[in-house]
């Protein structure tokens, strides 16, 4: 890390009592340049830490996942269809379980996939 990286991560790490793995989420995303205070924050666990790292790298739209309402499963659901480009707001929602989510998505992705292989 910079000058400027170690200042970022230090500043994080006084605010907020991380373990070793958000610790590791958030050298990673420093490193990489995301912006991590979306999700440098104690109340994410590290695998949806992981999950809304893995959106900011793919340059999506995170701030429709990134909250504790959804587990990182779910988070990884809505993140998958937006890599897709599908509407998720017919799946994202908390009260869904993970296997409802990717029912719906992959129900959604075959639905688009039929529709794009017709306008050719």
């Amino acid at each position: 890390m910079n000058q400027e990286q170690e200042k970022i991560y230090n500043k994080l790490m006084s605010k907020y009592d991380f373990n070793e793995k958000q610790k590791k989420q958030i050298i990673i995303g420093i490193e990489k340049q995301l912006n991590v205070i979306i999700y440098a924050k104690s109340e994410f666990d590290w695998l949806q830490m992981e999950q809304i790292k893995h959106g900011l790298e793919q340059g999506l739209d995170v701030s429709c996942y990134a909250t504790t309402a959804f587990n990182w499963k779910q988070m990884q659901e809505i993140r998958l269809g937006l890599e897709d480009g599908l509407d998720i707001s017919a799946y994202a929602k908390p009260e869904y379980s993970v296997y409802q989510m990717k029912e719906i998505r992959l129900n959604l992705w075959s639905i688009n996939k039929q529709i794009s292989d017709h306008n050719c």
